[in-house]
């Protein structure tokens, strides 16, 4: 059945500026006035779902030293103040932000929170960039993280990670509903390309640059501008990824049957299409197996098992 959540992006400038002035409290301070004002920006969508991006709480302005100093005072202080938002405002947050382990270690990560302000899921960075470990003593995580939420499934990946095959695939292997991406960098052509192969809801969370919402056939379905730094778009999660090959007349069958009751969106030379159950009485693999429609992931395997039964020794 149709489970539409509202996700908002909220970007923040790439250039943040503290006051060395002031006392690494009060710039903590300062810093969560900084996000509770960009968050007035889309409180009246009312989102499922904020991203905020990579080193989210960090002050770019401030040397690395003195950095390390600030994150200590910092602590959970801006952690806490995300779950009480999430709370107050009864979304889930995925706040991107350094993090410091028991054992004293560092980790560049991703927190999922729950409207009821638990941590749902804790993804680090497995790509660093090396300087983050050279200079900055960040380590590498080695896992990815599925986070599951009252309106569907969370992944997280973080900036460099978009150019990796490794954790790639462990998300096109656990296709999460939605994956956040968290970043100082954008990756272009390969926020659309993740989309694709993971068959997922893609969200670029970018730091001074565009942020996108893209559907699971690599299309963008929102974005920011040089106007605004924040987007937020209502996304349907009940949908999948189907091939054309052997559907195309099940397809039109089950259109003429339920009508505006499933979507079909075709992005174009791909081969592949989106096809979303709008019904609030059944669920979008129903409608599938009911006209017996073949799921990308299905077609491809069977094409890979034909390939191995029929190459030449």
């Amino acid at each position: 059945m149709a489970r539409h959540c509202m996700i908002s992006s909220l970007g923040g400038p790439r250039v943040r500026n503290h006051d060395s002035s002031k006392s690494h409290q009060e710039n903590v301070e300062a810093m969560k006035s900084f996000w509770h004002g960009q968050l007035k920006q889309v409180l009246a969508d009312r989102p499922d779902l904020v991203v905020v991006p990579e080193a989210s709480d960090r002050y770019s302005s401030m040397p690395l030293e003195e950095r390390h100093e600030y994150y200590l005072v910092r602590g959970g202080q801006l952690l806490d103040f995300w779950r009480g938002i999430a709370v107050e405002h009864r979304t889930c947050v995925a706040y991107s932000a350094s993090r410091q382990l028991e054992d004293g270690t560092w980790r560049n990560s991703t927190q999922i929170i729950g409207r009821d302000g638990a941590i749902l899921g804790i993804y680090d960075k497995n790509h660093l960039v090396i300087e983050e470990t050279t200079k900055s003593g960040v380590l590498c995580g080695k896992d990815a993280m599925v986070a599951t939420t009252d309106f569907g499934t969370v992944g997280c990946a973080i900036c460099f990670d978009l150019n990796f095959e490794e954790i790639r695939k462990r998300y096109e292997a656990l296709q999460p509903d939605v994956l956040a991406f968290c970043s100082m960098y954008h990756g272009g052509l390969m926020q659309g390309y993740w989309a694709y192969v993971c068959r997922t809801h893609f969200v670029g969370c970018i730091c001074g640059d565009e942020n996108t919402i893209i559907n699971p056939v690599g299309e963008v379905i929102a974005r920011s501008t040089n106007y605004f730094n924040f987007v937020s778009a209502r996304v349907n999660l009940d949908c999948k990824v189907c091939h054309l090959d052997y559907n195309w007349g099940k397809m039109k069958a089950m259109k003429d049957k339920y009508g505006r009751g499933v979507t079909i969106f075709d992005p174009g030379h791909l081969g592949a299409v989106l096809i979303t159950c709008e019904k609030d009485d059944m669920t979008i693999d129903q409608m599938l197996d009911e006209f017996e429609i073949e799921r990308w992931d299905d077609y491809f395997a069977r094409a890979m098992k034909h390939r191995a039964e029929n190459t030449e020794a």
